[in-house]
């Protein structure tokens, strides 16, 4: 077994993973509590850490400080078919970040493997187990 997911009451649901308990609710206008960020909500944050991770592990590498680095994500929604459909990663380099690398950077967030896991998504199969 990978994951276990369990039922914690409402419309919370909780993933047990690798040792971490990852909870997750309903905003209060879909009947949840807002405990906890909804399972889309982690999936946008795991595209974005998964970009912050790499961006963060490419400066490290240089010795390029990262105090003012930021990236922040916006989201754009198909209205017909009510899915994101865009997903914008801007990244925000300190003023001292070298303009040499500046490409770089950008191809390092690209890197992100769970950006390279939508782009070849699995063959996902639900099935009864006994």
């Amino acid at each position: 077994m990978d994951m276990e997911i369990l039922f914690p009451g409402g419309k919370k649901v909780n993933a047990l993973y690798k040792g971490f308990t990852i909870p997750t609710d309903q905003p209060k206008n879909s009947g949840g509590n807002e405990t906890a960020p909804s399972p889309f909500d982690l999936f946008i944050a795991s595209l974005g850490t998964c970009a912050g991770f790499y961006v963060n592990q490419f400066c490290l590498d240089r010795g390029i400080p990262t105090d003012g680095l930021k990236l922040q994500l916006f989201t754009e929604k198909n209205p017909d078919k009510k899915i994101i459909d865009r997903v914008r990663i801007e990244i925000q380099l300190p003023p001292t970040f070298p303009d040499k690398y500046k490409k770089a950077v950008i191809k390092a967030a690209e890197a992100c493997t769970v950006k390279k896991q939508l782009e070849d998504p699995p063959e996902i199969e639900t099935v009864i187990f006994e």
